[in-house]
């Protein structure tokens, strides 16, 4: 079974690898859509794989050192991109959520990454 839980947050950056002249090089900021993707089994006696408020617990303070900041300025930040963060958010939280299945970050309505710990 999977449950996800969906988070947001506003933050600026500057992506510093682009080629000369390109709109991304430029301090810009995006209003971020973050869904968190759990899998394990349903808990019998419970009725779910986990309690939303126990997920929203661990997710919030990670997302509090991102919302309304400058990301180039994270430690640990290699670079910005959608791909990146979701990176850096991984790493924050797998070890807190071991059931942590898979992460959807969404830095435009249309555009953005998803991360499964592939590269761990």
């Amino acid at each position: 079974m999977e449950i996800f839980k969906e988070f947001r947050f506003e933050a600026a950056h500057r992506l510093t690898r682009v080629p000369a002249g390109h709109k991304c090089a430029r301090l810009h900021g995006h209003s971020y859509r973050l869904r968190v993707v759990l899998r394990g089994k349903v808990d019998p006696g419970l009725g779910w794989v986990m309690d939303f408020a126990e997920l929203k617990a661990v997710v919030k303070p990670v997302i509090a050192e991102l919302d309304h900041q400058y990301l180039n300025d994270i430690a640990g930040m290699e670079e910005p991109t959608a791909e990146g963060i979701a990176r850096w958010l991984w790493r924050r939280l797998k070890p807190s959520l071991p059931m942590l299945s898979r992460l959807e970050l969404w830095e435009t309505a249309t555009s953005g990454a998803a991360y499964a710990g592939e590269d761990e």
